[in-house]
């Protein structure tokens, strides 16, 4: 019986090497073809085998390299907080911003009146592209401000 079980350990412990026979077959177009079942006009390909290297055993790997300066969790909490507060004040004043721009926008736009779009000045056209690139900056911003906030540790 221990014979038997010190057998089927070994057996478990042996790396298993898989092996399987090649063939190449070249078509009459000049197509190369590779497979493991044989087939008529198909040549026989004797591999080397493959090295195996042997898993090496992950390392535990610290978060910081040794003697570097670690903070204490209240002292972190009181960054992270702080960092929180002023993303909130950034996405408050984005989004001030983006209402006055768009306030802006919708102003110049009125001001253009029944004018078709072909007979409006060059300028009054390209400021009203500045005015929408603000918009959508400002848009941007507030996107990018929200996940911020969202990606915070709590």
């Amino acid at each position: 019986m221990k014979i038997s079980a010190i057998l089927f350990l070994g057996s478990c412990l042996t790396p298993v090497v898989a092996h399987a026979e090649i063939y190449k077959q070249v078509d009459e177009h000049g197509r190369v073809t590779y497979s493991n079942i044989p087939s008529k006009g198909a040549k026989k390909l004797n591999l080397d085998p493959l090295p195996v290297v042997p898993a090496s055993k992950p390392k535990t790997a610290s978060l910081s390299p040794v003697g570097f300066p670690r903070v204490d969790a209240d002292t972190q909490k009181k960054r992270d907080d702080m960092r929180h507060k002023i993303l909130e004040e950034e996405l408050a004043a984005e989004e001030r911003l983006l209402g006055e721009a768009r306030q802006t926008l919708k102003e110049a736009e009125l001001s253009r009146g029944d004018k078709e779009a072909g007979k409006l000045p060059a300028k009054f056209l390209e400021r009203l592209q500045q005015l929408k690139e603000n918009q959508l900056l400002h848009e941007k911003n507030i996107q990018a401000l929200k996940v911020e906030i969202a990606n915070l540790k709590h």
